[in-house]
Order: structure tokens, then sequence, then C-alpha cells
């Protein structure tokens, strides 16, 4: 192959702060200054990696609509939702407990052969999907 992996997944938030707090505490993420992005006023980018070589690039837009926009699965455009991959089947059970703790999961774990994993929402509801191989 000549890729190794996605590099970032850029998102819109309406609430940087409960979003990098999120994903700090459910996934011990490193999250990057909040800076002013874009040419407009109003416009900021936070950078939270989520792996190795993986982060969200988040960004507020003030009076953007977006964030607030939430449809079933399948009915969200191009992106429904994002897969992380658990580093353990030991930190697959750590993320699941505090999704669950944290109200973002039901913690229903999902047998799909090959690999077992759990669906959560994030606090702006972008769903996303933790996998562990089997």
């Amino acid at each position: 192959m000549l890729l190794d992996g996605i590099n970032h997944i850029a998102l819109v938030s309406r609430d940087i702060e409960r979003l990098r707090d999120f994903y700090r505490e459910v996934f011990e993420a490193e999250v990057g200054p909040t800076e002013p992005h874009g040419v407009k006023d109003g416009e900021t980018m936070t950078m939270i990696r989520i792996g190795p070589h993986t982060e969200l690039n988040v960004v507020t837009i003030e009076g953007n609509p977006e964030p607030d926009r939430q449809t079933p699965m399948w009915g969200r455009g191009r992106l429904d939702h994002f897969g992380l991959q658990a580093a353990s089947a030991e930190s697959f059970e750590i993320i699941r407990r505090r999704l669950v703790d944290r109200g973002a999961s039901d913690g229903t774990v999902n047998d799909f052969g090959a690999v077992l994993s759990v669906f959560f929402r994030d606090p702006d509801g972008l769903e996303g999907e933790v996998l562990i191989g089997k």
C-alpha cells in the first residue's frame, strides 16, 4: 500500500472546550492550542491528536449552523462516521467504560467477525466507532 493511515479528519464544532475535554478525558488525546484560522474573524482551529499520526482538526466558525444538524446513519452526507482503532483489548475496554460513564455510548459491543466495535457520539453529535481486532 502507498498510504499509512489517516492524517486528519476536519470537522466543525460549536463548543471547542467541551469537545477537547471529551477527547482528552475519554481517549487521552493530546490537544493543541486554539488559534485563529481562515480569513474571517470568529474562525478558529484546534488540533486534537488522537493517534500516532492522526488528528482531528476542529474548526469553530461563529454563526455556522452545521454543528447543530443531526441526521440518522447513512443520511449524513459523504462522511457518515469515523472509526478509531484501539491500541489494545485493554484500551478498548477502558475507552468503552469511559464512553458509557459520560453518556456518549450505551456500551454495546458489536461483533463484526474480525473486529469488535462500540459506537459513540461526541458532544457535538458526531458519530464515532472504536474498534479492536479479535
